[in-house]
């Protein structure tokens, strides 16, 4: 008998396009850590935000070009555990909450322990996210999501820098403002999630008014960048709680 060829085992390679838009994001995160620690917080911010829109892509593109992975899912999670958990509290940090050690020993520890607090919040949310993915109401997020909690923190970063005041002034409001984004994101809280509602080939579409709020909000952020993010941020983290109120109270 002849030998039996060995069979090499088919090498599993992944998907480029989706994967560089997830890696220009870990990029921004990244980039917003470095920038923050050199005092450059407009650039921090900015970085996130690029990265939350980055985010957005990077699975749409892997959905027109049926390119989806487990690979893909892995690593996007990662990636935005860098660009919306760690980058927001460590830019929130370096411009406030590092100044709570001018009210004594023990606030200056509660700085770095709100700034860790959004970390793992942003970390035990992505997780959840992965675990049920596949059986909540994709009309909803359970929790603020990650990136719009980011945005929070960087628009109110980017906010007050550009209006000329300090961390420091404001390093008490910066400290509500990191663990209010950090408990939202862990909480059971629905926020609507834009995706459409449903399942299958219509599930991605949105009502017609949404795109032209999308198209009233690009028009506003031409003008004033900052404070519109800001804006768009606030009403957004504070729509949960807002209509779980409500709920609550019709029911």
């Amino acid at each position: 008998m002849e030998p039996t060829p060995d069979i090499q085992p088919r090498r599993r390679g992944i998907y480029l396009l989706p994967n560089l838009f997830t890696t220009g994001g870990l990029f921004g995160g990244f980039f917003a850590i470095i920038a923050a620690s050199q005092g450059r917080f407009e650039a921090a911010c900015v970085a996130i935000f690029v990265s939350a829109i980055l985010d957005g892509i990077d699975g749409r593109v892997a959905r027109l070009t049926n390119t989806q992975s487990e690979f893909g899912v892995q690593y996007d999670s990662l990636a935005d555990l860098v660009s919306f958990g760690m980058a927001p509290a460590l830019v929130m940090y370096y411009w406030a909450l590092s100044s709570l050690k001018l009210d004594g020993i023990t606030p200056g520890k509660l700085g770095w322990l709100a700034a860790f607090l959004y970390a793992a919040c942003a970390a035990l949310r992505l997780a959840r996210f992965n675990s049920q993915v596949g059986t909540v109401d994709k009309r909803w997020f359970v929790g603020l999501a990650s990136p719009a909690a980011a945005g929070l923190m960087a628009s109110f970063v980017w906010t007050a820098h550009d209006l000329g005041w300090s961390g420091r002034e404001l390093r008490h409001a910066a400290l509500g403002v990191t663990v209010a984004a950090g408990l939202l994101m862990v909480s059971r809280i629905r926020y609507t999630s834009f995706k459409g509602s449903g399942s299958g080939p219509r599930a991605d579409r949105v009502p017609f008014f949404a795109i032209v709020v999308a198209l009233a909000v690009i028009i506003a952020l031409v003008l004033d960048p900052p404070k519109v993010l800001l804006a768009a941020a606030v009403l957004y983290a504070l729509s949960g709680p807002v209509q779980w109120l409500w709920r609550k109270r019709a029911g």
